[in-house]
């Protein structure tokens, strides 16, 4: 793994956006947890300000940073602020936590790319938020849909890709 590299994404609860991403070919890990917020080591129960965030790992030379916020935005409804199906609230916000500036120049026309084809029922408002420390996530919430075959999610593939051939 000494060639994949690393992104983190937000985009409602947790558990449904990485039983998503983990099966992906070009995923070599998931792990949920909580970015962007107040506090240190936080917790499911005291996550002030943090998203339920995903960190994926990746291998660059089978899937791109672009290739994988292109299916991000086509498994959430990056046009609702704060809210994801019955989940409201700022932990549940759309949000790319950027790394460097090549991933904010990606994002950015990604969004574009997005908004241009008027799927969604308004513009994104996906932030693009400075990466901050990832905290992982308690281990009954990692691979929560794996053991839970049966639980809640709203997410699911709406779309084909937004990027041409």
């Amino acid at each position: 793994m000494s060639n994949s590299k690393k992104a983190y994404i937000a985009g409602g609860c947790f558990w449904g956006m990485e039983d998503l991403f983990r099966v992906l070919p070009g995923v070599l890990d998931t792990e949920v947890g909580y970015i962007g917020g107040q506090n240190d080591h936080p917790t499911y129960r005291n996550h002030p300000g943090h998203a339920e965030g995903l960190e994926i790992t990746y291998d660059p030379s089978k899937i791109s940073f672009k290739e994988l916020l292109d299916f991000f935005f086509r498994i959430h409804d990056p046009s609702t602020v704060d809210r994801q199906g019955n989940d409201i609230g700022s932990s549940y916000r759309s949000a790319i936590f950027i790394q460097n500036e090549e991933e904010r120049k990606t994002a950015e026309e990604i969004i574009k790319i997005v908004d241009a084809s008027g799927r969604w029922p308004g513009k994104v408002v996906t932030t693009l938020e400075p990466y901050s420390t990832f905290w992982p996530a308690e281990p009954e919430h990692q691979d929560y849909l794996v053991k839970r075959p049966n639980g809640y999610t709203c997410h699911f593939e709406r779309f084909g890709t937004f990027l041409t051939a």
